[in-house]
């Protein structure tokens, strides 16, 4: 079975998720990769003589069949790299982890996923916008992902239970727990049309290092963060700035300059690392949300036009879906991000392809 092994070699001390893609990428698999000589195993980048012999010893192999069967016991699914259920959006990030832990009902590749972030410690006026941002967001048919945490991502998921819209929290400790605990009823809750994901296996405590790096998934597996209320030293900027990385839309609601937790989003607006927003409108425009693909007819391209390889991929994948962001078209091309925006470049000078508001692309 892949996962164990997939478990075992992110248990091993000296590796991370991005040299565990690096290794498997090398070898073929996760258990190939134990099955390597050391001579082998040190020929990958990274991959020193210590690092080496932990692979060897397999030590993690037993804690990773104890977390196989918790797995089994709690009805966990567990979502490999490659697995069709992990978030495709954040498989496109250099850091996604090798191998996440989900609980819950929702689609994870949803067509529509947002993420609503803020400070624990939120306002009237920070919960009265959150709660009407996820009111408006329900005609969308989104799944709306947060941090379980006190204030703003407590608020939203809150919400989203009382509304209806499925919503997933990303925790940083194992699923044998839910922190903090005063959520764990709105945990349960929000199986019954979301759920719970984390990277973390059994056990594992919610120390503080660990939520930067859970901050880092409920970044990369949205199409766009939306910061609520915010200290400028708060989580929720780490967030965005992850989110930036990542090349996806960040939205900021603005506040009173003279507010603690409005400095965070107000300066995240003032150094363009954020839209500004007030509502519904702003969202769908700059998401591109607003165009009715129902009523779009496939576009005839001219005759007698020639095109180039890629772009006829691009294009035959515009024409089938209507309209695509960056992040999706990559997927269902199949090509790099780099090599991509420089052929979408090239059809829309010809005119073929139009880019829309949230790097969205449609056929002219």
């Amino acid at each position: 079975m892949q996962s164990l092994y997939e478990i075992a070699l992110i248990l091993t001390p000296g590796i991370g998720g991005v040299t565990a893609r690096s290794l498997i990428a090398y070898f073929g698999s996760a258990e190939a990769v134990f099955n390597a000589k050391q001579a082998q195993l040190m020929m990958v980048p990274g991959i020193g003589i210590k690092t080496a012999e932990s692979i060897l010893r397999k030590e993690s192999f037993d804690r990773a069949e104890k977390e196989l069967l918790f797995a089994e016991r709690y009805k966990i699914q567990i979502l490999s790299f490659n697995s069709p259920g992990y978030p495709h959006r954040l498989k496109l990030c250099y850091d996604a982890p090798l191998v996440l832990y989900y609980k819950g009902n929702a689609d994870l590749n949803a067509s529509k996923v947002i993420s609503i972030v803020g400070t624990r410690k939120a306002t009237a006026y920070g919960k009265e916008l959150t709660q009407k941002l996820v009111e408006e967001l329900k005609a969308h048919n989104v799944i709306v992902v947060s941090g379980l945490a006190h204030g703003i991502d407590g608020i939203a998921h809150k919400a989203c239970v009382k509304e209806g819209v499925p919503t997933v929290g990303v925790v940083g400790h194992g699923l044998d727990r839910i922190y903090p605990a005063q959520h764990r009823a709105l945990a349960e809750k929000m199986l019954a049309d979301g759920g719970i994901l984390t990277e973390f296996v059994s056990g594992t405590n919610p120390d503080r290092e660990n939520f930067p790096k859970r901050n880092r998934i409920v970044a990369g597996m949205a199409d766009a963060t939306i910061i609520v209320e915010a200290s400028i030293t708060g989580g929720a900027l780490i967030t965005a700035e992850l989110a930036n990385s990542y090349n996806r839309d960040v939205f900021a609601f603005p506040g009173n300059i003279n507010e603690e937790y409005s400095t965070g989003c107000n300066h995240l607006i003032k150094t363009n690392r954020a839209n500004l927003i007030t509502g519904i409108k702003d969202i769908e425009y700059l998401l591109g949300w607003t165009v009715n693909q129902a009523q779009e007819r496939p576009t005839q391209l001219s005759l007698g036009l020639t095109l180039e390889p890629e772009e006829k991929i691009i294009v035959d994948v515009l024409n089938e879906k209507k309209q695509l962001g960056i992040d999706q078209l990559s997927i269902e091309t199949q090509m790099l991000q780099s090599k991509l925006v420089i052929t979408l470049l090239g059809l829309e000078m010809q005119g073929i392809v139009t880019g829309l508001p949230g790097k969205m692309y449609k056929l002219t």
